[in-house]
């Protein structure tokens, strides 16, 4: 008995409906809304950060600018991450192509030739005996020569009737915007260290100018002491101090030299540039501007931030991929065709009896597949489960970043002016005691303390500066480096611009 195709398709879904299989998904929920606003700053609302190169003229450094330009254009990670883009985009290309029909040419050109001994003609009635018989004469052993030769065109396509193809082809594009939201990841991570290079190069020099002061200064102290000890006014012991404090400042030069040229080594690699071939002409962190930023409210900068579009585009794309597991159970209708020529001689290929065609169906349901496909459903729910927990993660992670961002910003300058005050005192205090040293009413140990702890008071400030220039660059980094929800919108339509272009004319 031929059954009708409403009358398979509910046989076959009754027996999909009976084999025990569990279909249903409760989403998991994404979380609390975000607080009204942030602990470190004042609940006002605040437009965008400015785009990199903006951003970095900020500090009032043309070279620090041109650096920036020179990592959006040659930095070897954005570099890969467009590459990466260009990869989402031809495998959105790949998962939608199912959409459309496919068509071919299936040209085929064969000549076959079977054996006479293994099909053997009796000189009867025209059947067959056994190869192996012991009375057939050799002449009988005929072998038989044919040919096949088509011209034609082959096309087939599978109806979407679940959504199945559509929900890969829907991951797969979201899969190329959130390959775009990546990239804006890596540049602004990228930005950002090329502004904490170039801030710890200039802080290199300065801390290895002021060991350098500081030996001068040392010698001098050292000279005076000998002269003292030469006229009996100084001891032996207060030169070899003096001497100790003097060699503790050189050899702290060496380390500082090495941190410098590495530091710019790091800062060549993210110019794209080899070592050798970077010019920097540097300055002092003491010239360079403090940009001040205003944070906004957090629902804002949950917006501004490239890496949360980028958890959100996964988990959505994701979504479409749990769908397109659970349509994988239902049934697949695949129409074929086949319109050519065909002949068993190449001379008769071409006449119009040679005319062929072929139209089919192919309907298909998995019944029982030792629960393959339930395994695929519920690693797909799995994975959806991980990236939306991975999504209230990142959501948290940014309001932590920008409320740390906002505090180091705030306690470094701080910091900054009372160790500029510390400096200023210690300064005082050092030129207090080498005068009296001159004069000979102080003792050596009261010098030693006041010079040894100016050294260090000028170091630390010099390090102070160098975190406030940092917790600059954390603050931009933190409310996502000038990107916006117009840069995300610009985004999506040139990847939908993309897939437009290469769709063809198929819906």
């Amino acid at each position: 008995m031929r059954l009708r195709l409403p009358t398979l398709l509910v046989a076959m879904l009754s027996a999909f409906a009976g084999s025990g299989c569990n279909l249903d998904w409760e989403k998991p929920g994404l979380g609390a809304p975000p607080p009204e606003r942030f602990r470190a700053a004042r609940p006002r609302s605040a437009p965008p950060l400015r785009a990199a190169r903006d951003f970095a003229a900020l500090f009032r450094s043309r070279e620090l600018t041109g650096f920036v330009d020179q990592a959006l254009d040659q930095n070897l990670d954005i570099g890969a991450a467009v590459a990466r883009i260009e990869q989402a985009d031809a495998q959105a290309r790949v998962s939608s192509a199912a959409l459309r029909p496919s068509l071919s040419v299936n040209n085929i050109a064969q000549t076959n030739r079977t054996p006479g001994t293994v099909l053997v003609p009796t000189s009867g009635a025209g059947g067959l005996t056994p190869a192996s018989s012991d009375v057939l004469a050799t002449s009988d052993f005929q072998a038989v020569s044919f040919g096949f030769f088509q011209l034609g065109l082959t096309a087939s396509y599978e109806i979407d009737f679940w959504g199945k193809i559509q929900d890969a082809s829907s991951a797969a594009r979201l899969l190329a915007n959130a390959s775009r939201f990546d990239r804006d990841v890596v540049e602004i991570t990228t930005i950002a260290a090329v502004l904490n290079a170039y801030f710890q190069t200039l802080a290199a020099r300065d801390r290895l100018r002021i060991a350098r002061d500081n030996v001068l200064i040392a010698t001098e102290v050292f000279e005076t002491i000998k002269l003292r000890f030469g006229v009996g006014t100084a001891t032996g012991m207060d030169v070899a101090q003096q001497q100790a404090i003097l060699a503790d400042q050189r050899a702290s030069i060496p380390p500082l030299e090495q941190n410098l040229q590495q530091t710019e080594n790091l800062l060549a690699v993210l110019l794209g540039r080899a070592p050798e071939d970077l010019l920097l002409e540097g300055g002092s962190l003491a010239k360079l501007a403090v940009p001040a930023v205003a944070p906004g409210l957090p629902s804002e900068v949950l917006l501004r931030r490239p890496d949360i579009a980028l958890a959100e585009a996964r988990l959505a794309s994701q979504e479409f991929s749990v769908l397109r597991a659970r349509a994988a159970f239902f049934p697949s209708i695949t129409l074929t065709g086949l319109y050519g020529l065909q002949s068993a001689l190449l001379k008769n290929v071409l006449r119009p009896e040679a005319v062929a065609w072929q139209f089919g169906s192919e309907l298909a349901q998995p019944l029982f597949d030792g629960y393959a496909l339930q395994g695929q459903y519920e690693l797909q729910k799995g994975r959806y489960q991980e990236l939306a927990t991975l999504y209230r993660k990142q959501i948290l992670s940014a309001l932590t970043d920008v409320e740390n961002a906002l505090v180091a910003a705030r306690e470094t300058e701080r910091q900054v002016m009372l160790q500029a005050d510390s400096v200023t005192a210690w300064r005082r205090a050092y030129a207090t005691a080498l005068a009296r040293l001159r004069e000979g009413t102080i003792d050596t140990v009261t010098l030693a303390i006041t010079q040894t702890s100016l050294f260090q008071s000028q170091d630390r400030l010099a390090q102070a500066r160098l975190a406030r220039f940092r917790a600059a660059t954390g603050v931009y980094q933190a409310l996502g480096g000038g990107w916006s929800p117009t840069t995300r919108d610009v985004e999506i339509a040139q990847a939908n611009a993309v897939y437009e272009a290469e769709k063809g004319p198929w819906p």
